[in-house]
């Protein structure tokens, strides 16, 4: 339905009469600002969303470096942007939904993804979810609510918005988060999910990372408006925009974005302010789009720190757990790495099993020439031969059964 005033001339409105503040409790010196209230967050909450932003960064930097020594072949880092998806994952209870885009790895952390469930994906071994047939970083978990990160820019955003339908269907008080890019929000799919949640009076939260870049293109060469949260208006939608590198205003504005969500079937359009302080992904090179002032200008700005300081403030963490935490976690995963690259991969006949209850003729002697074709050529196929064994099991060290 469509409601108007009348008027007798032409009067042409371009959208500059509204503004959209920035809502912003913690300062970069651990401090709140003057007037503001911290949302209810208890000490042991606390800990786990900082040790799980801890446990992001430190998975970056092993991963990364991991791609540089040629042990993997590709990787998204969530550098910069801790606050933002971790801050919105606590806000939320853990039966809700989450859709990710590839740079929330956070928010599986947070719900306790272990390294051991991360490497086994990255490495894609036999222990890997998805039988090793994704790429690196397409993470997911039904225990825990998170949907498997697929490729295609966008597709989640209104798969988001059906599941959700789902949700309101089923009356269970749950809702979806969905986190995106700036830039994925000029993807069509974008407009099709926030018409058609609005329409359908869905309870999702569309959760989208303004980090300032789509890659190499910057926010200033993607839409002349101001930002993503003025869309939500076109769909009359409830928005707020957020500092993504504050945990505490992150956190409460999911908080009451959820309960709008939930309790009233209302979808919730959150923008998060915030910047990649990586580069997008390991194949890119942000020297040649952005400048080193800049970063540095941000890395000031950084999330860990900044709740870090919060809590020492409050005497809920020490400088000394903050080493102990961080050397546990850089161990760990060092440690576990090993033995995740070192797993066989999964068995060659898993390629094509999960879709047919029987595997067709035609799959049949596909996957036949394919082992035949790899048994002629086991040294071009190292991986693919060890897969053909069925007598190979996983460990520190490959075995073989009955063998000593």
């Amino acid at each position: 339905m469509t409601t108007t005033q009348d008027i007798h001339s032409p009067d042409f409105l371009a959208g500059d009469e509204f503004t959209i503040p920035t809502f912003r409790l913690l300062q970069q010196d651990g401090t709140l600002y003057a007037g503001a209230e911290a949302p209810e967050i208890d000490r042991d909450k606390a800990r786990r969303i900082y040790q799980a932003m801890l446990f992001t960064r430190v998975l970056d930097e092993r991963m990364m470096a991991a791609q540089r020594q040629g042990r993997l072949s590709f990787y998204m880092q969530c550098t910069g942007e801790e606050a933002a998806v971790i801050g919105a994952t606590a806000a939320l209870d853990d039966d809700d939904m989450i859709m990710a885009q590839y740079r929330e790895q956070g928010a599986l952390a947070y719900r306790g993804f272990t390294f051991d469930e991360f490497m086994n994906q990255l490495f894609g071994n036999e222990l890997d979810y998805g039988k090793g047939r994704q790429m690196p970083i397409h993470y997911g978990s039904r225990k825990l609510h998170y949907m498997t990160i697929s490729s295609p820019l966008a597709t989640q955003i209104p798969q988001a918005t059906g599941y959700a339908y789902g949700q309101k269907l089923a009356g269970d008080g749950h809702c979806t988060t969905v986190f995106f890019g700036e830039g994925a929000a000029s993807e069509g799919d974008f407009h099709a999910a926030l018409n058609m949640a609005a329409v359908h009076k869905v309870p999702v939260i569309f959760f989208c990372r303004n980090n300032g870049y789509a890659i190499s293109t910057p926010a200033v060469e993607q839409f002349a408006a101001d930002g993503v949260a003025p869309r939500a208006f076109g769909y009359r939608m409830h928005v707020i925009r957020v500092d993504g590198n504050d945990i505490l205003a992150v956190y409460q504005a999911t908080r009451e974005a959820r309960r709008i969500a939930v309790e009233h079937n209302q979808p919730v359009l959150i923008e998060a302010m915030t910047y990649r302080l990586a580069a997008h992904s390991s194949s890119d090179d942000p020297s040649g789009y952005r400048s080193r002032k800049e970063e540095e200008a941000w890395r000031e700005k950084d999330p860990i720190l900044r709740m870090q300081r919060w809590l020492n403030d409050l005497g809920w963490w020490s400088d000394d757990e903050e080493k102990a935490l961080q050397e546990r976690l850089r161990r760990e995963v060092l440690e576990i790495m090993k033995r995740a690259e070192k797993r066989p991969p999964p068995p060659l006949d898993s390629l094509v099993t999960d879709v047919y209850a029987d595997v067709t003729p035609a799959l049949q002697h596909q996957l036949d020439r394919l082992k035949t074709h790899i048994r002629k050529y086991p040294d071009a196929y190292p991986r693919g031969a060890r897969s053909l064994d069925p007598d190979v099991v996983a460990g520190d060290d490959a075995t073989v059964k009955g063998g000593e």
